[in-house]
């Protein structure tokens, strides 16, 4: 008798993690489907055709101006832009292998472009993947910010991010190029992150989209691994963590040049403002999750620096 109350204890103690740890697979987090763009640059700088991979289903898509397909929540840094009548491309993140599948890279590196075969511009790119979508063409070199646009409806409440992941740390400097008077080195280092944020936004009268934080979730990764990382979780933190002896200034309110973009009701791009934390039991509205190779803003970033990405769920 004594037994099997000791089983029926260990099967209800089963259940009850069973119920708690329930794992989503974000749409097409798995990896395993994938749009490929086919683009032809401008004959002034070269007149390539250049092929962009893009999470979704399988497919190929012709127009230079992307948008999300098959119900796709992802975004990625492949772009096009269209500046002053020239037609250029990037790519920093591609499809590579994982357990026999497919999986996702990311890789900060120098993107090039020679006008006329003479004058040579530089910059540096990080890859990112994010929820959300990329507003193409990009027109301007000016505050790139602006054309992503990260986020997406969501008023769960997960309790954790859980991934397979792989890093590479670049012993390169990390420099700042934006394609205007050279490199400069910067004094501070480069690693690949995670952001995630729970945020509760609204629109004011005038269009201006307004947020609380919800919950945090910005992890760094400081070192290479020793291969994948299989199954990792990152834990999501409610409600205002500045006093948590895990907070570091980075996992702040993103607030000035660092802002978040949305479009708001009137098909406008503006600024997000993070205008406080929420209560730790406050609903949220949407949630930001990008990866990142670099983490220290657009041109800046270590080129070579990788991060491998597979099995994207929210655990709850």
């Amino acid at each position: 008798m004594k037994g099997k109350r000791i089983i029926l204890a260990a099967l209800l103690m089963l259940t009850t993690v069973g119920t708690w740890a329930q794992e989503e697979l974000l749409k097409y987090g798995d990896f395993e489907s994938w749009v490929t763009r086919t683009i032809k640059e401008s004959g002034i700088i070269g007149g390539k055709t250049k092929k962009l991979v893009e999470v979704g289903p399988t497919m190929n898509y012709t127009p230079k101006e992307y948008v999300n397909q098959g119900g796709s929540p992802w975004g990625t840094s492949n772009v096009y832009a269209h500046v002053k009548g020239i037609s250029k491309t990037n790519t920093s993140v591609y499809k590579d292998t994982h357990n026999g599948g497919t999986c996702i890279k990311l890789q900060t590196h120098v993107e090039g472009v020679k006008v006329l075969k003479m004058i040579n511009i530089h910059v540096i790119a990080a890859g990112s993947l994010f929820l959300g979508n990329m507003v193409e063409p990009i027109t301007s070199a000016s505050n790139p910010m602006r054309y992503l646009n990260p986020g997406i409806p969501m008023t769960r409440r997960p309790k954790a991010l859980k991934i397979d992941y792989k890093i590479h740390l670049s012993d390169s400097a990390n420099y700042r190029m934006t394609g205007f008077g050279g490199k400069k080195v910067m004094s501070y280092k480069d690693y690949p992150d995670i952001q995630l944020l729970l945020q509760k936004r609204w629109e004011d009268e005038e269009g201006n989209i307004h947020a609380l934080r919800v919950g945090t979730m910005i992890h760094r990764f400081f070192k290479s691994t020793n291969g994948w990382q299989e199954g990792k979780t990152f834990q999501i933190h409610y409600g205002d963590i500045t006093h948590e002896s895990f907070y570091r200034n980075w996992m702040g309110l993103v607030t000035g040049e660092s802002s978040f973009y949305a479009t708001n009701s009137k098909g406008k791009q503006v600024k997000i403002i993070e205008e406080g934390w929420a209560d730790a039991n406050e609903q949220p509205t949407h949630i930001i999750l990008k990866f990142n190779s670099s983490c220290c803003g657009a041109f800046i970033g270590a080129p070579g620096n990788t991060f491998w990405l597979d099995n994207v769920k929210l655990v709850y």
